[in-house]
């Protein structure tokens, strides 16, 4: 587990998702897509790694996704087959605020 903030860049290494940290809860946390950590862009990908057919319900570009308390919140710049998961849970797509009624 390492120590994330706001702007760090991520990638997959079992996929082609790539993420960046738009807000990052205080402490470590470990950051997975397709089941295996997600590792810097530079980082040379650990061989023998394959997409996790529990963690495979893919990533679309623009959206962002967060941890059920809203602490993590990453943005996709790369689509891929792989799920992001913070320490195991499975992070959703942010819902757009609904717009005040204008009657």
């Amino acid at each position: 587990m390492a120590e994330i903030k706001a702007g760090t860049r991520l990638r997959s290494a079992v996929c082609e998702t790539e993420v960046m940290v738009v807000s990052a809860p205080e402490g470590a946390v470990q950051i997975t897509c397709g089941g295996a950590p997600m590792i810097g862009m530079d980082d040379e990908a650990p061989h023998g790694l394959t997409l996790s057919s529990d963690a495979a319900r893919g990533t679309l570009l623009g959206k962002r996704y967060v941890t059920n308390t809203g602490d993590l919140e990453v943005l996709c710049t790369k689509p891929g087959e792989g799920s992001v998961a913070a320490d195991g849970e499975i992070l959703e797509v942010k819902e757009a605020k609904p717009l005040p009624s204008s009657d």
